[in-house]
């Protein structure tokens, strides 16, 4: 009986240590290496503009000679970013909300405004 129990007992404290671990790289998952988790929105904003956006606005947020602005000149208005990737703008730039979720988009813009030139 005693034996049953304390290997019940070791069941529960491995139980507990393996969901602690996991519990654990779920959040440095969300975070980069250093813990940071607006860096990590930054890197995932980036890996979405490399996918999706600089195909038209460029790879470093400039394409000249073309119709796009240059990104690192966008003004400090997250509303504005956001309305614009959702909506599209001038029949230029077409709609992304029925294809980036908004926590893309946010990402999108924590890496677009990481970018600013001053």
């Amino acid at each position: 009986m005693q034996k049953e129990a304390s290997l019940k007992t070791v069941a529960i404290i491995a139980t507990v240590a393996v969901l602690t671990v996991a519990l654990a790289a779920t959040v440095r998952a969300a975070d980069d290496s250093t813990g940071n988790p607006v860096q990590a929105q930054i890197d995932h904003g980036k890996s979405t503009y490399a996918e999706k956006c600089s195909h038209c606005h460029g790879p470093n947020m400039m394409n000249p000679g073309t119709i796009t602005p240059d990104l690192r000149a966008f003004p400090d208005d997250k509303t504005r970013f956001v309305t614009t990737v959702k909506n599209g703008k001038n029949n230029k730039m077409p709609p992304w909300g029925d294809i980036l979720s908004d926590d893309e988009i946010g990402n999108l813009w924590a890496f677009i405004s990481s970018r600013r030139k001053p």
